[in-house]
């Protein structure tokens, strides 16, 4: 499932408002590389722009565009060296197309995978809060969350669930899980 050097792509994913960007950000101020949420950034470029490729609109022209932009991350990301963690990926992308179309994200996810181990946040409805990107509502946030349970497992995924403790915790059991960073460089 892996090539080599990818090993070091780490996919965090999991339920809307399970505290994946702040673990980004504790990773981040560790010192390893993020990646900013696809869908996040999609819906912020339409928004300005006047599109309708958002979740709420077309959820098809969403999810083809969050390939699109989780494609050109893993570009992006192979410049850096040792651990690249990604909030969300072309699993959580192929998942949402499969989900509004039908379509088999199977090719996609096997010809660009990250490392074997997925790790996910589940639903902590303490910390869920919709804003102008976040639109859903927790219900479809815990749906969405058991289809990406099913879809990374599927795709050959060994699924890590974070437990709800503090960032630093998740951030230490990461990276505790993952190993020294040489490992994850070819």
């Amino acid at each position: 499932m892996t090539r080599p050097g990818l090993n070091r792509f780490i996919v965090l994913s999991g339920c809307s408002g399970g505290g994946k960007s702040t673990l980004l950000a504790e990773l981040a101020r560790l010192g390893h590389a993020v990646v900013e949420e696809p869908g996040r950034r999609v819906v912020r470029r339409e928004m300005a722009r006047g599109g309708d490729a958002l979740p709420w609109l077309d959820m098809e022209a969403f999810a083809r565009a969050c390939i699109e932009v989780a494609l050109q991350d893993r570009v992006e990301a192979g410049r850096h060296t040792g651990w690249v963690f990604f909030d969300r990926g072309l699993v959580d992308a192929g998942s949402a197309l499969q989900a509004a179309t039908g379509e088999s994200m199977a090719n996609l996810v096997a010809e660009n995978p990250y490392n074997p181990k997925a790790f996910l946040t589940p639903p902590w409805p303490e910390l869920f809060h919709n804003d102008g990107e976040r639109r859903h509502s927790l219900e479809e946030s815990v749906a969405e969350y058991e289809r990406l349970q099913k879809d990374f497992a599927a795709a050959g995924y060994e699924i890590a669930v974070l437990p709800r403790v503090s960032i630093e915790d998740r951030a230490s059991r990461i990276l505790s899980a993952l190993g020294p960073h040489d490992a994850g460089v070819a």
